[in-house]
């Protein structure tokens, strides 16, 4: 008899009998969830409806099924059919308001030291140089570290998403005095880097004008690597690992005493954290670059990076080039040839899969990057799918009046004029595998817009989303798609106003 084969595809009806008796194969039934949500989201008896609008007099923030209003003191979970509040915090002074937060969230294969480092929390960061970790559920304070009495700190970012984030400090400007008095700051910033799950310090260091050179404007901290931007619009890579291996001068633990604090004890006020990792001279530089406004990405598979070069001739230009030779990939120059208010954007996909997308007004590539590891010859840049816009006729430039006389417009129509329909943004759904496409049509004054759902493999067109409220172009707005919720946050002057859509079946 013949081994009994599986097929290929299982409706949402059986998914769920099986799930009910028991039967799933180890680590697949939450993938096979996501199948049965991605197939009802499509189905045709579907569609998102608006259940919730919120506004504000300050900034609104949308991260994993959370919204956060008054500067992270109000949050709502988005996880139920309408938002609903989750925690509010009280009222903070101006010295103890928060500057910046980022959301963690635990790991689910590790055993923590303690039943806290297992909760959700939000990290944040506040003026007087504190860092609290607090329950994402509760908004409960769950840890404390003050970071230091004499660098100010104001801005938190990932390196290594959920595992590793820095704090970067404001930068440090000569004062007219320091320049009349012919005196040189050696010290640009201070970054200090933690590990998160359980909340560890990695160690602090000083970014300075004597080690990188005297051009530095700008660091960051990306995947292990330490990039420094110069004024002369070059880029350096350096490995973070190897600066820590270098130039680490103690192991520092929080609630720990500390040599370098004479005894004092790690993270409590107001002897903070100390500068652990000195370096005292320039490491050896990975990659350079020089590059339009300081930007260049890596990625694709073999590794390769994109940048726009500084000179005016390449303004709008996006080059491809191998990370390992420099060697231009073929087709690796694209250009839009864009004639609009904002510009094109280009980044390689956040799916992992080594693609590119390029969006413009007009039309949204999906490019992949034909090429060997070690081989002689260049890589190729090929288009995967691309999407593009339904255009109007467009509008002579040259008119004939009523008397005859020829007057001829002085102004070209832009490809992202307000009464054409236009890409706006795009963003990627990982669970779903979905691309969410934002397109306004152009038609009415106010402005509409809609979300176009793609199957992020062939591009194609799965289904339309019309959103209730105008898009008016000259405001910003945010947009995002989180499986079964639509949030669409704008700003309107000095207000603020966070739209929120539910998957719900049509009523026949």
């Amino acid at each position: 008899m013949a081994p009994h084969r599986r097929r290929s595809s299982v409706n949402a009806a059986e998914l769920l009998t099986r799930r009910s008796r028991g039967i799933r194969d180890a680590g697949t039934s939450y993938r096979h969830c996501l199948n049965v949500l991605r197939g009802v989201l499509l189905q045709e008896n579907r569609t998102f409806r608006k259940v919730w609008s919120k506004t504000s007099k300050s900034t609104i923030t949308y991260e994993c099924g959370k919204i956060y209003f008054e500067n992270y003191q109000n949050c709502y979970s988005c996880v139920h059919a309408e938002p609903q509040s989750l925690y509010k915090l009280s009222k903070r002074s101006k010295h103890e308001k928060f500057k910046d937060a980022l959301l963690c969230q635990s790991p689910l294969d590790k055993t923590l030291p303690s039943a806290s480092d297992h909760t959700p929390s939000l990290l944040a960061l506040t003026a007087n140089n504190w860092l609290y970790r607090i329950s994402a559920q509760t908004g409960k304070e769950l840890q404390r570290v003050f970071l230091s009495p004499s660098f100010q700190f104001r801005y938190l970012a990932w390196d290594v998403s959920q595992e590793t984030f820095y704090i970067k400090s404001v930068q440090k400007k000569e004062t007219p005095l320091e320049r009349r008095a012919g005196i040189s700051q050696s010290t640009v910033m201070h970054l200090a880097v933690f590990h998160v799950f359980p909340l560890q310090i990695v160690g602090i260091l000083e970014i300075s004008k004597k080690v990188f050179g005297s051009g530095v404007t700008d660091v960051v901290l990306s995947q292990g690597v330490l990039a420094v931007s110069h004024s002369n619009k070059s880029v350096k890579l350096y490995s973070f690992e190897h600066i820590i291996q270098k130039y680490l001068t103690e192991k520092l633990t929080l609630e720990k005493q500390s040599v370098l604090l004479e005894g004092k004890t790690v993270g409590d006020a107001p002897f903070g954290i100390p500068v652990n990792i000195q370096i005292r001279d320039c490491p050896p530089v990975l990659f350079e670059v020089s590059c339009s406004n300081n930007g260049v990405q890596i990625g694709g598979f073999p590794w390769h990076y994109i940048y726009t070069p500084p000179h005016k001739t390449h303004r709008g230009t996006h080059h491809i080039c191998s990370l390992q030779d420099h060697t231009m990939a073929r087709n690796g120059i694209q250009n839009m040839n864009c004639c609009a208010l904002e510009s094109d954007g280009i980044f390689f996909h956040p799916d992992d899969s080594g693609r590119i997308i390029h969006v413009g007004p007009t039309t949204i590539k999906v490019l992949k990057i034909l090429g060997e590891i070690n081989s002689s010859l260049p890589s190729k840049v090929v288009e995967d799918f691309s999407m593009a816009t339904h255009r109007n006729a467009p509008t002579s430039e040259v008119t004939v009046t009523s008397s005859g006389r020829t007057v001829k417009r002085r102004f070209h129509q832009l490809d992202d004029d307000p009464g054409q329909e236009a890409f706006r943004m795009v963003e990627y759904e990982d669970e779903l595998d979905l691309l969410a496409v934002v397109m306004t049509d152009g038609v009415e004054e106010e402005g509409r817009a809609h979300v176009q759902l793609h199957d992020n493999q062939t591009g194609r067109l799965l289904r339309k989303i019309d959103l209730v409220e105008s898009w008016d172009e000259t405001y910003q707005h945010q947009l995002f798609f989180d499986k079964d919720t639509i949030v669409h946050i704008e700003q309107k002057n000095s207000n603020f106003c966070c739209h929120v859509y539910k998957l719900r079946s049509i009523s026949k």
